[in-house]
């Protein structure tokens, strides 16, 4: 772990930076405690309601105030500003109002700038350079409103005679370039209201320290002596004592106008909104972050809904994960988590991440580093295990189709579960990690949903169904729905959670197992049992997995954060396969989460059924979570089902189910023949595309035997690193 902290030296030199501010909330009621000398600068469009939330939060705060509009430019003009812009107008009164910007001097003040200063670039540099900058990001529709009652006369671009709404629209990129920290402002928010949010944004911003994060299996002592922050814990992947990270104080919650706003805005926009919320900006700015969120859910998604919900059948819909590059729901998670990763990276060593798949996140995964930029990768390896006879054709040529940079898919023969618990090893073996590092200046991390950066992008596309269904008219906002998800490592199932903690209104998680069922014992019984059981390969191979690494996160929520409890579950169940919960433990579990299984026969018979009905066509997986919900939910609220990857993924098993006769061989001609067949969905251009030009690839195959994949580590390590060393 000693290479770990030593590259953190850049994000600690700026906690050490704020540290001054961050001993106690006191800091409210003092000018010094706050900012020292720096201002606190509002910014936002016209009729933000700048200047009156200046003036409640200086007064709030015992700081002066300036109000650029009246304190700076009519001082420097001696005229009205509407004055001066019908004088000169907007092209000029833009330069003029920078050059009077450019020469503002202050300090220790709360400002509110004009909500044209952002068009000047040079003008708001100067002034960045005095203080933080606050952007007040109010609905557009609430502007609009004020500014018509106001009758306001002095906007640039009026004179042009451009619409209001289109001006807001222009700025809204400069108001996004320049923000150190966004003020979500709810649909209808007062600006007392709003004053409140900036000064709980400000001491967020200043308390970096109240951000961190816990082992699942950590004491409460342990996890007060050592401060973990989200940059450590994307890199690191698993905690030191084999725990899983997860946010000491839990999720931010939303309030209900927070919701109703982010009900009008694209994926990536509800995204962005989301995540500043749970990254804190000193780890990664919230312009980088915009960066990384409109790149992953831009072109490469085939939707532009990104994750559209359709109504399936009955009070079913259906939210469609796989519009991704690889056609699974990991895409959601995968396009963004390695540019976080990425962006976290120290300079002084190389990152190898290992992936133990079940069939569609080492696709994915290769197909989100792979997006990186060349000293990205350079510094970056990625290498999958997945079982040999254990995943579809078109998964495992997904996976051995990459073969440019540091990636590698190598398979095992054996099942998801030997992967995993073989990286998990690697990971608890210092004499191991100590060596690459030593030796290869290599630390190990992983993309798996144990990796808090993999699991938390995820709880996005929960809270944007739910919007979809508040929007399309389907429920009022505040009405439940349930959300009904095939179930393997539980991790897609807690990203659910946490979203229900963020304040979505999710009645009940149903997970929906195949035959390999130990979700659904678990659930029903609270016993974990995996003494003499066998896994058993079925047509949903993505959730044939027997223990689930995700349930240390479930029941650690559950149980109110009881880490000793956790280590003490865990550590019985690596030694004697088997632990049972308490009964009221069990009955907090079912407050949340209901769970049922699906037969072979069943899934199938299901996808037959719902074309026959809808024309609608589903994988494999989505037909395991459709005929449980099916059976579990009780039809007094809408329930989404996850749809987890595309149904071309699956094709002998859906063929089959669509009673086709003479299913082809080839791959390819599988896909060829359900796209004749199928229309509902269409069929994934992006991944026939992929898999035509990398064609079929010989890739290694290993015994299940812990050593060879720790000889596969170290070859693969000396194969991409040493020879750019």
């Amino acid at each position: 772990m000693g290479v770990l902290n030593a590259s953190q030296l850049a994000l600690k030199a700026a906690r050490s930076y704020l540290s001054p501010f961050t001993t106690s909330k006191s800091w409210l009621s003092t000018r010094t405690s706050l900012l020292g000398d720096r201002n606190l600068l509002l910014m936002g469009p016209p009729g933000a309601g700048k200047t009156t939330v200046g003036r409640i939060v200086a007064q709030r705060l015992g700081l002066p105030v300036i109000d650029v509009d009246d304190d700076v430019l009519e001082e420097t003009w001696k005229m009205p500003v509407s004055a001066k812009l019908a004088a000169v107008g907007g092209e000029r009164f833009l330069e003029e109002e920078g050059k009077a910007l450019c020469g503002f001097s202050a300090s220790g003040c709360v400002v509110s700038l004009t909500g044209s200063n952002p068009l000047h670039a040079a003008a708001m540099r100067h002034v960045k350079q005095t203080g933080l900058v606050v952007y007040l990001d109010v609905d557009t529709e609430d502007i609009v409103q004020r500014l018509s009652r106001m009758k306001v006369n002095r906007i640039v671009g009026q004179e042009a005679g451009a619409s209001m709404r289109k001006i807001l629209r222009y700025r809204k990129q400069f108001y996004e370039k320049w923000l150190d920290v966004r003020v979500l402002c709810g649909t209808g928010d007062t600006v007392e209201e709003v004053a409140e949010k900036v000064l709980k944004a400000v001491e967020r911003y200043q308390n970096p320290a109240a951000e961190t994060y816990v082992s699942t299996r950590s004491s409460s002592k342990e996890s007060s002596n050592h401060k973990t922050y989200f940059s450590d814990v994307v890199l690191e992947g698993l905690a030191p004592d084999g725990g899983l990270y997860v946010p000491k104080n839990g999720f931010p919650k939303l309030d209900t106008r927070e919701w109703l706003r982010l009900a009008g805005m694209s994926y990536p926009e509800r995204a962005l909104a989301l995540l500043e919320k749970c990254i804190h900006p000193i780890d990664i700015p919230a312009f980088d972050l915009r960066e990384m969120v409109f790149k992953a859910y831009g072109k490469n998604f085939a939707s532009e809904a990104v994750a559209p919900v359709k109504h399936l059948i009955g009070n079913q819909y259906v939210q469609e994960l796989f519009h991704g590059p690889t056609a699974s729901f990991k895409d959601l998670a995968l396009q963004l988590m390695p540019q976080l990763f990425a962006y976290c990276l120290p300079q002084m060593c190389n990152y190898l991440i290992l992936v133990a798949t079940s069939g569609d996140t080492g696709s994915a995964v290769l197909s989100g580093f792979s997006g990186l930029s060349d000293g990205d990768r350079h510094r970056t390896g990625v290498l999958v295990f997945f079982p040999e006879e254990g995943v579809s054709e078109i998964q495992k040529l997904q996976m051995t189709g990459y073969t440019e940079g540091n990636a590698k898919a190598v398979s095992v023969l054996s099942d998801f579960d030997f992967c995993q618990r073989a990286i998990k090893r690697m990971f608890g073996e210092s004499g191991l990690t100590g060596h690459l590092a030593v030796e290869y200046a290599t630390v190990l991390s992983t993309a798996n949903s144990i990796n808090w950066a993999r699991l938390l992008p995820q709880v996005v596309y929960h809270s944007s169904a739910y919007l979809d269904l508040f929007r399309d008219g389907v429920i009022k906002f505040g009405e439940p729905i349930d959300v009904c998800i095939p179930t393997g490592n539980f991790g897609n199932a807690m990203s659910a959670l946490y979203a229900k903690q963020m304040g979505v209104p999710i009645r009940k998680v149903i997970c929906a197992s195949n035959r390999n069922r130990i979700i659904t014992d678990f659930i029903t019984t609270g016993e974990c049992d995996l003494r003499g059981r066998p896994l058993i390969a079925s047509r949903s191979p993505a959730i044939d997995i027997l223990k689930s690494s995700n349930l240390e996160r479930f029941i650690y929520h559950v149980s109110g954060g009881d880490g000793h409890l956790v280590r003490e579950l865990f550590t019985r169940l690596d030694r004697d396969q088997y632990f049972g919960v308490s009964e009221p433990l069990l009955a907090k579990m079912q407050q949340d989460v209901l769970a049922g299984w699906c037969s072979e026969d069943d899934c199938l018979a299901a996808i037959q059924s719902v074309r026959t009905q809808t024309g609608y066509v589903m994988d494999t997986h989505t037909a395991v979570a459709q005929v449980v919900a099916g059976r579990l939910q009780d039809g007094s609220c809408p329930v989404v089902v996850c749809s987890t990857a595309h149904y071309g993924k699956f094709a002998p098993a859906v063929l089959k189910a669509l009673q086709s006769q003479n299913i082809p061989e080839d791959p390819l001609e599988q896909l060829k023949e359900l796209r004749a067949t199928a229309s509902r969905p269409e069929m994934h251009g992006h991944m026939i595309t992929r898999l035509e030009e990398s064609g079929s690839q010989a890739h290694t195959v290993c015994p299940a035997e812990y050593g060879v994949l720790v000889e596969e580590v170290e070859t693969m390590i000396q194969d991409s690193f040493l020879k750019v060393m």
